[in-house]
């Protein structure tokens, strides 16, 4: 059972107001080490110069979707098994199968509930203490 303060977050969204929200959540769920970024590409930089153990992304972002984000994090060798989590605005069942055929360890629809973001994260990291 991981404590939630020992794992490391990046969340990668494209609207300020997200990452905030997003932020608070995890922060009320016992987060401590939260990072974000705006875009996917300066994501893929400051994970792979500090590495974290959780990656929950939008899919819906410019120059680079939350699918192609997945799949430089898949493909890279030192960050690639990295859980990654992607919110998208709708259930469209393409994305959602694209994603796990990607390796997605799970996915999140907005509007999403701080139940719903936990029990997804628990779903792969086990219950959160």
């Amino acid at each position: 059972m991981p404590a939630a303060a020992a794992i490391k977050v990046m969340v990668v969204d494209d609207q300020t107001s997200m990452r905030a929200m997003i932020r608070r959540t995890l922060q009320d769920l016992g987060f401590k080490d939260i990072r974000d970024k705006a875009g996917p590409v300066e994501a893929l930089g400051a994970i792979r110069s500090d590495r974290v153990h959780l990656i929950i992304s939008d899919y819906n972002m410019p120059d680079m979707d939350g699918l192609q984000f997945l799949e430089e994090v898949r493909k890279d060798p030192v960050i690639g098994k990295t859980v990654f989590i992607m919110l998208t605005g709708s259930a469209d069942r393409e994305i959602v199968q694209k994603a796990a055929g990607l390796g997605v360890n799970n996915y999140v629809v907005k509007p999403f509930s701080a139940a719903a973001l936990k029990e997804k994260i628990e779903r792969v990291f086990g219950e959160l203490t």
